[in-house]
């Protein structure tokens, strides 16, 4: 495993072949990369803290490192880039990386496959500059992303602290509307009261002097 020196983007290469690995690894140093290299699929699922298992309730435990993209070559022993592309795409920490596919085999049906299940782009082998260029734009779209929700989430805990005071404020000027619109009613139904007390008193036969005997 590889890695230079940090920079705008970085990209994750995966080959199992070491001149095409040095190759890849200049082409995107010469576009400002960062690049780790890896030269199997299952070190690149490692590097990423993604499990290799076929248990859809495995946990993940991925690394907290920022991938901008994944470039792999198709044909490598034991993980295929078509099976790398597929647990990428299926993991919810990672799917949103965009991931393209390099071969040195021109096969149509491979390659509709691999772009089918997601794969951004497919590359024939040699890869040139002309090719890496082309990532740019991809690399950009996940990058920008990232730091929109990283935006918004550093707005979230900052206006929760001003709505939990405005709410404060809130519930105090809810109890005195309360109470205002309760003293007239009450006001009310005591002078009602009051009134209906006077009126019993009004009506009811005055008797004086009388004695009850038995």
């Amino acid at each position: 495993m590889g890695m230079v020196r940090e920079s705008q983007f970085h990209v994750l290469a995966v080959d199992d072949s070491q001149l095409d690995r040095e190759m890849i690894e200049r082409l995107l140093q010469k576009s400002s990369c960062q690049v780790t290299t890896v030269d199997s699929g299952s070190k690149a699922l490692e590097f990423l803290g993604l499990r290799e298992s076929n248990d859809p309730n495995s946990l993940e435990t991925h690394q907290e490192v920022e991938i901008n993209l994944i470039i792999t070559d198709y044909c490598m022993p034991g993980m295929t880039g078509y099976d790398l592309l597929k647990k990428v795409k299926e993991s919810a920490a990672f799917r949103s990386i965009p991931v393209v596919i390099m071969s040195s085999e021109n096969v149509p049906a491979r390659i509709s496959r691999c772009l089918e299940e997601g794969a951004e782009e497919f590359f024939l082998k040699p890869v040139k500059l002309a090719d890496v260029t082309k990532l740019k734009p991809h690399m950009m779209k996940t990058k920008l992303k990232k730091e929109g929700e990283k935006v918004a989430e550093e707005e979230n805990a900052t206006s929760k602290p001003e709505e939990s005071l405005v709410v404060e404020m809130i519930l105090p000027l809810n109890q005195e509307l309360e109470l205002e619109q309760q003293e007239p009613m009450l006001s009310s139904n005591k002078r009602k009261a009051m009134e209906e007390v006077i009126s019993a008193d009004r009506s009811r036969p005055k008797y004086n002097d009388i004695t009850t005997s038995v």
